[in-house]
Order: structure tokens, then C-alpha cells, then sequence
């Protein structure tokens, strides 16, 4: 099934609803989805969750050393974070190359920037007359 195409969860009467996704490589997400008591914390969703230890690298070691990032829809929350009912926590892998330097390197690979109005056109195709 499609993102799109997943069936939406209805808020709990009896506790949280928590998706928990883990991002182990490029397009690569593995999802959990959890039934937490009110009040719970994102380290208690990751715990609950069974993910540590599951994957080469993803410990609990490896997330206080910051090799791994926590996030709740997207922004990095501190382990003590209170969740909320259907929110989404996200365990992110850390950088393997600076976007930056990444745009840098493409950048000079590809040549200067022609100012502002010039644009680069194709080279002409001269057809010799026969």
C-alpha cells in the first residue's frame, strides 16, 4: 500500500496511538505502530517499540551518542518528550556528508554560474553542404 492509501487511525479512548518509523537507509523506512498509556515519553516509545538492538548500529548507546536523532513529526525532541495521541516519532540516521559541501562539490563539478539573463543554449549543429 501507497502512504497515500494508508487508513488513517482513529484517536484512542484507552491510551496512545504511536507510529514509530525508522529510517535505516536511503527510500528504506520500517514502521511500528504502538498503544502507549497517557503520558508516556519518546524513550519509552522506542523502548516499547522493540527496534533497538534490532539493526546493526541502532542501540541505545547509539542514540545518546548522537549517531542516531529522535523526532516528533520531524523536529528533534529530547528523549523525555511527552507524546501525544497519533503522534509520529522518527529515528533518523545522522549525516554520512555535509549537504553543504555536498552542493559545493556539485557546484564545481559543473562549472561556473553564467550571470543573471545568459543562459547556456546547445551548440549549434553546423551541417556541412554537400
Amino acid at each position: 500500500m501507497a502512504a497515500a492509501e494508508l487508513p488513517v487511525p482513529l484517536p484512542s479512548l484507552d491510551g496512545l496511538q504511536i507510529e514509530l518509523l525508522v529510517s535505516l537507509g536511503p527510500r528504506q523506512v520500517e514502521r511500528v505502530r504502538l498503544s502507549l498509556p497517557e503520558g508516556s515519553t519518546v524513550r519509552q516509545a522506542v523502548e516499547a517499540s522493540g527496534v533497538l538492538g534490532r539493526w546493526p548500529g541502532l542501540s541505545q548507546e547509539a542514540l545518546a551518542a548522537g549517531e542516531w536523532v529522535v523526532a516528533v513529526w520531524g523536529r528533534k525532541e529530547r528523549a523525555s518528550h511527552v507524546l501525544k495521541d497519533l503522534d509520529r516519532v522518527e529515528l533518523l540516521r545522522g549525516l554520512k556528508v555535509d549537504p553543504k559541501e555536498a552542493r559545493r562539490v556539485r557546484y564545481r563539478a559543473h562549472g561556473e554560474k553564467l550571470p543573471r539573463g545568459i543562459h547556456r543554449s546547445p551548440k549549434k549543429r553546423v551541417v556541412p553542404a554537400a
